[in-house]
């Protein structure tokens, strides 16, 4: 009986602590303070390639339901 508490009370305190430490590092002093943040832009990259026919004639040839037994 007495482990039934304990387990259930040491849940609950659990419950507590998380609570309370995810308000504090939402709302806490140093929430407030403003970070600079460096942002770094990468150059845009086009990918062109072909399809390889071989691959995309697989499912016209053989249907994908075929297969499966």
């Amino acid at each position: 009986m007495i482990d039934r508490l304990f387990l259930a009370t040491l849940t609950f305190c659990l419950l507590i602590a998380g609570t309370l430490a995810i308000a504090t590092a939402m709302f806490g002093p140093e929430a407030r303070i403003e970070k600079t943040v460096r942002v770094v832009q990468l150059e845009r990259v086009i990918v062109t390639a072909k399809r390889p026919s071989a691959v995309a004639a697989t499912e016209r040839v053989e249907p994908a339901g075929q297969r499966a037994q």
